[in-house]
């Protein structure tokens, strides 16, 4: 899974502890020592490992004069691999190798076994994540920014700047609009299933043609475009003029100017005062060490609503039994709820040598990048998938009753269960999901050009010929345009899990627009009449396209806004909510004492929302906010569900959710 810094300190010469031969130090200073892009942190681990080998076998004199010559080349970044003839060698009977594994920032030290004094257990150096051949299908964007040279007698394949910029700005480009032909053949597969639900096949029947719309280009699947995620692997053999961060980071720049991407990255002005990038930098880019003439790459745009569903549990060994482990799972994926717009790709990890390494390792199951890993574990502790649980858990997912957002089977699309090495005293579980905005790709820069992983751009395929009108029961329209309490009572009909179609004005607003109007009413100032008169939708806007009449414009997690309902419906505002996910038991007692509905937007079609229901956009107040100002909008045919009613009714409860 990463790169390895071998080293080796060879054998020390019989003479232990005599002054160091004139021009030993300059040999050594001279030696192999070879320069790599690392962090500072494991340059000095290497540097201090080769140290303590000296001290252990060479007189201190000797030693610092030694030192002192090394380290004058460059200490802060340097990795030693000296060959056999440098330094002093030990007496006969005496042997030592030292071997510093990089694997991402984890740095292991082996020493074998001596032949004098104490035997030592030979320590593992394999790697941790031995993944198998990659079959991901590419396509190549262009021959150019790429060159091979010779150095030393070795190939070097060198790349440009522009073209790590290149890649960065297609692979961003690519994955706001496009998915996996294998995402899209899953969301099919509901469609054909006999036992899915009404609400299954609505939600991915509406999912699917979200992907339709999004693969035009233009308008993105999501309205949460994400941050931007870059996990690079440069190999041995691959130079760049440093700064690949800074190219990368062009990239994802570029990618969100030029696309109607949403800018979603905060900058901490201080505690407490943020403010919004409007470029959506920084990216989280991590560069390793790995292989040999390849430079790869995992290009992921991560949501909030998926991303908040990341979460890490500090186990003990006593859940180390197949009964406890599945009950403990049980429970953890049901509180999952549906926030993150399911069907997800779920992904769980069991152990890890710590924490970070365990939610790591959840981060790149969830995009099935461990995919190819072996599926039975071995005495060197390396990663392996566990397929029997994985099908275990799967079904178990499908017996919840969650389904696709609004009850059903299709909870989750599929289970990955990653079982990890881990220290005795501790038993770290991940939890994650990949939403049903899929987005990730892989890339590579190889001698032959530089390629992305090919998505599908033709989604209309897996569409189905069906008559829409079949796919649920009977659907309520609601007339937004009459006055708030005839809409409340139309509402008062009908039961939780009733779908509805929404024409008519909308107000949306979401964190900073309700803080906002918390700190007027707090202020003794009115609920404003906009708040008391229209549903509010929970949401936040793409950029709009030109021609259209709207950005992106799909809902935002409802459990964010539920410490404000009980006040808000006080002073007659937000009555009708609207936004995905599951709510708070405060929400559910709130309607019930104030007579408010919840309703429930599939999370996930950004798209189609954008072409097919919202025909007009206007801001009404704080355009500061850019994408947090609270908007109106006219809506026709909007779908949604009842999910808590004015008599405290509440779909997810009965699922255990809230």
């Amino acid at each position: 899974m990463s790169g390895k810094l071998h080293f080796k300190p060879p054998k020390l010469m019989r003479s232990l502890n005599k002054r160091i031969r004139p021009n030993l130090a300059r040999r050594i200073y001279q030696s192999r020592i070879e320069t790599f892009n690392a962090n500072a942190s494991g340059s000095n681990f290497a540097f201090h490992t080769y140290h303590n080998c000296l001290r252990h076998h060479l007189g201190r004199p000797t030693r610092i004069a030694l030192m002192n010559k090394v380290t004058q080349w460059h200490p802060s970044r340097i990795a030693l691999k000296a060959p056999q003839t440098l330094v002093p060698k030990l007496s006969s009977g005496l042997r030592s190798t030292y071997r510093a594994s990089r694997n991402g920032d984890h740095f292991r030290l082996a020493q074998l076994a001596s032949k004098r004094g104490t035997a030592m257990a030979e320590a593992s150096a394999a790697d941790l994540f031995p993944l198998g051949e990659d079959d991901t299908p590419y396509r190549k964007l262009t021959s150019d920014h790429v060159s091979v040279d010779t150095f030393k007698g070795q190939e070097i394949l060198t790349v440009d700047p522009e073209g790590l910029r290149l890649l960065s700005e297609a692979a961003f480009a690519d994955i706001n609009h496009l998915l996996r032909p294998g995402h899209l053949q899953q969301l099919a597969r509901i469609l054909e299933d006999p036992e899915a639900t009404d609400n299954d096949r609505f939600v991915a029947y509406d999912l699917l043609k979200n992907a339709n719309i999004a693969a035009g280009g233009v308008l993105p699947m999501c309205q949460d475009t994400g941050t931007a995620i870059i996990m690079g692997k440069k190999g041995r053999r691959v130079w760049t003029e440093g700064g690949d961060a800074d190219a990368l980071g062009a990239g994802v720049l570029d990618a969100y100017n030029k696309k109607n991407l949403r800018y979603s990255q905060l900058a901490p002005l201080s505690m407490f005062e943020e403010k919004n990038t409007k470029n959506n930098l920084p990216a989280q880019i991590d560069i390793y060490e790995e292989g040999e003439d390849a430079y790869k790459f995992l290009f992921v745009a991560k949501g909030g609503g998926s991303a908040n569903k990341t979460f890490l549990y500090q186990g003990t060994p006593s859940l180390l039994t197949h009964d406890r482990m599945i009950d403990f799972l049980k429970d953890k994926i049901l509180s999952l709820g549906t926030a993150a717009c399911p069907p997800y790709h779920l992904a769980i990890v069991i152990g890890g040598t710590s924490a970070e390494m365990n939610l790591k390792t959840v981060k790149l199951a969830s995009t099935r990048y461990l995919d190819s890993l072996p599926t039975k574990g071995s005495e060197t502790g390396h990663a392996f998938r566990d397929l029997e649980m994985e099908a275990e858990i799967h079904k178990l997912t499908q017996s919840l009753g969650v389904g696709a957002q609004f009850g059903g089977k299709y909870f989750c699309h599929d289970v990955r269960v990653i079982r990890l090495p881990r220290h005795g005293a501790s038993l770290p579980i991940g939890i994650g999901v990949s939403c049903s905005a899929d987005r990730q790709a892989k890339g590579k820069i190889t001698k032959d050009g530089i390629f992305l992983e090919k998505l599908e751009t033709n989604p209309a395929k897996y569409m189905p010929d069906i008559d829409e009108e079949k796919l649920s029961s009977h659907v309520v329209k609601i007339d937004l345009n009459q006055p708030m309490q005839d809409i409340l009572k139309e509402l008062s009909k009908h039961p939780v899990k009733t779908r509805l179609s929404l024409s008519g004005p909308i107000i949306v607003a979401r964190d900073l627009a309700h803080a906002k109007i918390r700190e007027r009413l707090e202020n003794g100032e009115a609920m404003p009449d906009y708040f008391k008169n229209h549903p509010i939708y929970y949401a936040g806007p793409a950029k709009t396209p030109a021609g259209y009449a709207s950005g992106s414009f799909g809902p935002t997690t409802a459990g964010r806004m539920d410490s404000y309902v009980d006040q808000f419906q006080s002073f007659g505002g937000s009555m009708v909510m609207l936004a995905k996910g599951n709510r708070s038991r405060q929400v559910r007692e709130a309607c019930g004492q104030h007579g408010g509905f919840y309703l429930g937007s599939i999370g996930g079609p950004a798209a189609r929302l954008a072409q097919d229901c919202i025909k007009k956009v206007e801001v009404v107040e704080y355009p500061e906010l850019g994408m947090e100002a609270i908007w109106r909008i006219e809506v026709e045919d909007f779908p949604a569900f009842i999910v808590i009613d004015d008599k405290g009714n509440d779909f997810f409860k009965e699922l255990n959710l809230g």
